[in-house]
């Protein structure tokens, strides 16, 4: 009962913490950030002394299926002194949404970018001026000042920082397989492609769920060339991470052997069966439901994905066992994993909702509070106590995903630096093994990356053109796999994207790169 009563008190004291103790100043470490003249918070005073919160506006990409409860955001708001207003979009249409609303001009002064690949689409208006510079003002905020540089860099346009970020880990790719399917079948982890084929092929052909049907395929993949299956098999082969060096030019993955490799392996998987055979247009719920209804037994993709598939599959087949593994090396080629550039979604500051720097400064002051580690760990965990409880330092989440999904899971959105450079974040104890496993093998995969070498670099052409250009080679190698097309058709394709730009784009990174050397 003691122990008991000094749980519930610390998770008084802890929410108590989180709304007052993060406004205080007693380390500095908390508290607003100061501009030149230590008036970077410069909201009006109420007649009581107290200073009116400031209103901040943003947009943030909803992963979940509903807008989040608000508690949370409340809390945020007494700590920050703020009053936020939050626009949450589904990521299905989220780049939809913010192209829209940047067309019309009716941004919020702080708006998420998805990824790299929509952060480069802005790279023209960014050089417009449409978007606040903001590096040469972190070094006036304790906590946005750790931001690492190199990160940083890799979000830059010409060289100048125009956004914070979200840390990402470099990669987390791997895949997830049925063990107990493999060990019925007397098959270890493969540690090569050919051995990975053996895996999908007795996973198809030798009843591994022996309920005497022939009902289950080997792999299973969605129609995403980045996140799908496709990348990270490349990787295996040795293919070049978006772009690779070609007797010292930079030239895209594609024109490389090792991508035409990847295609051959796909498509002798695929005309064996050996994979669902409409996954060029088979969404990632879909995907997840052939392994979760027990239909496939490999999914590759990102290794931290076991924790919810077991919890999921678990429900269906209690005797379901789920494993992970990363190593995996093609016949020519070591073992190695493509990798991003260290940051997920990063925050663009607009100039037309933005409308001065003081403006700019109270709005980087609230980022600078939301680094700080109780914020951080309200934000990714929620309250201790409710969405979580603390063993060995750790933290242990709540089982309950109706309850977090709802409360806590949509404020990940709003993350700033992570656990490399907030000191005091809270990290998650693993109880399921296979997800403890995972980390180990994430953390481990940082001694295999495969760069991309063009991640700061720029091209207008591909600006402009890119994502219309890339998706004559997404079509292609999509054919390519279903057996529509022959090596000669995909050059067809290549020859496609180069009259059509991609030659530009070519000779474009080229030059940004001799720029930079």
């Amino acid at each position: 009962m003691a122990k008991k009563k000094a749980s519930a008190l610390l998770a008084v004291f802890t929410a108590f913490a989180v709304l007052t103790g993060c406004a205080g100043n007693s380390d500095g470490s908390n508290s607003p950030a100061a501009g030149p003249n230590n008036n970077t918070q410069t909201a009006t005073e109420t007649p009581a002394g107290k200073k009116e919160p400031v209103k901040i506006s943003i947009m943030a990409n909803l992963h979940t299926p509903e807008v989040p409860d608000d508690t949370i955001e409340k809390m945020l708001e007494e700590a920050t002194n703020t009053d936020l207003k939050i626009q949450w979009v589904p990521d299905g249409s989220y780049d939809e949404k913010m192209n829209a609303s940047f067309a019309t001009g009716t941004l919020p002064q702080a708006t998420y970018i998805k990824n790299q690949t929509s952060l480069a689409m802005l790279r023209d208006a960014i050089r417009n001026d449409q978007f606040w510079e903001i590096g040469p003002l972190l070094d006036q905020y304790p906590n946005l000042k750790k931001l690492q540089k190199e990160v940083l860099a890799n979000t830059s346009v010409d060289g100048k920082v125009y956004a914070l970020y979200a840390e990402r880990p470099l990669s987390r790719q791997g895949f997830i397989y049925r063990k107990d399917w493999a060990d019925k079948l007397g098959l270890s982890a493969p540690t090569t492609t050919e051995e990975f084929f053996t895996m999908v092929e007795k996973f198809t052909t030798d009843d591994p769920d022996g309920n005497g049907k022939d009902d289950t395929i080997g792999m299973t993949d969605r129609s995403d060339f980045v996140y799908g299956a496709f990348k990270t098999v490349a990787s295996w082969f040795g293919t070049p991470n978006n772009w690779g060096m070609q007797e010292g030019k930079l030239m895209p993955e594609f024109m490389f052997p090792q991508y035409m490799e990847t295609l051959q392996f796909f498509k002798r998987i695929h005309s064996a069966g050996y994979m669902n055979q409409d996954f060029p247009v088979t969404s990632k719920t879909d995907q997840q439901s052939l392994l979760l209804t027990g239909k496939a037994g490999v999914y590759v993709g990102s290794m931290g994905d076991v924790a919810g598939l077991d919890q999921k599959i678990t429900e269906v087949n209690p005797d379901a066992l789920l494993d992970v593994h990363h190593k995996v090396s093609g016949p020519n080629s070591e073992y190695g994993t493509w990798a991003i550039p260290g940051f997920g979604s990063v925050v663009l500051f607009p100039k037309s909702a933005v409308k001065s720097e003081e403006e700019l400064k109270n709005v980087l002051s609230f980022y600078d509070q939301l680094m700080s580690a109780e914020l951080m760990n309200l934000i990714t965990w929620g309250i201790e106590g409710k969405h979580y409880t603390i063993e060995d330092g750790k933290v242990i989440p709540s089982t309950d995903t109706a309850l977090t999904d709802r409360e806590t899971k949509p404020y990940l959105s709003l993350q700033i630096g992570g656990i490399s450079t907030i000191d005091g974040m809270l990290e998650a104890k693993h109880i399921l093994p296979s997800k403890a496993k995972a980390e180990e093998l994430i953390v481990d995969n940082n001694n295999y990356l495969i760069h991309d070498p063009a991640a700061a670099l720029d091209s207008l052409t591909y600006n402009q053109d890119g994502a219309r250009l890339q998706e004559i080679i997404k079509d292609a190698s999509y054919k390519f796999m279903l057996g529509n097309i022959d090596e000669a058709g995909f050059q067809a394709a290549v020859d496609q994207w180069l009259k059509q730009g991609g030659q530009k784009i070519i000779d474009e990174y080229n030059a940004s790169y001799a720029a930079v050397k």
